[in-house]
């Protein structure tokens, strides 16, 4: 989801709708991906990332993390209200990017925890544990990488 929003955003579009629909649940760090696509949109004229039928367990992990803040949660008056089922029916599954490989995975993963931490205190709190030690494994990783490549 990451590859296509920053595709989707890097051609130009300002207007991301997300459907939940047949999300039952999500973890931090699909939640932080979500965050760091809304922060880019919020940064361009007039862009906005959208959350179409998130049901009551997603919208109430997204309030608890504060994302209500940083996208719009099912709202009204939208051009896609009220056309969900029409939309999803003329939606084509798109190409997934290659696998990421260990390293681009790992990074992927802090940065979204990351995005969370930067929203608020509690979030910075509770994901304290996470950031520090997936930034321990990059760094570990990375001076191994460092060895390896000078013998």
């Amino acid at each position: 989801m990451k590859a296509f929003g920053d595709a989707r955003i890097a051609a130009g579009e300002t207007l991301l709708v997300v459907d939940l629909g047949a999300c039952g649940g999500m973890d931090s760090t699909f939640m932080g991906t979500l965050a760091g696509m809304a922060a880019r949109l919020s940064a361009l004229e007039g862009g906005t990332l959208q959350i179409a039928e998130p049901g009551e367990r997603n919208r109430r992990s997204l309030e608890d993390l504060g994302l209500d803040f940083l996208m719009e949660i099912d709202p009204p008056g939208t051009a896609w209200r009220g056309r969900v089922d029409e939309i999803r029916r003329g939606l084509h599954p798109q190409q997934a990017p290659g696998a990421l490989a260990q390293g681009q995975r790992a990074r992927h993963v802090l940065e979204a925890h990351q995005q969370l931490s930067d929203l608020n205190d509690s979030n910075a709190r509770s994901f304290a544990g996470v950031v520090t030690l997936l930034e321990n494994q990059l760094a570990g990783k990375e001076r191994l990488a460092d060895t390896d490549g000078k013998g």
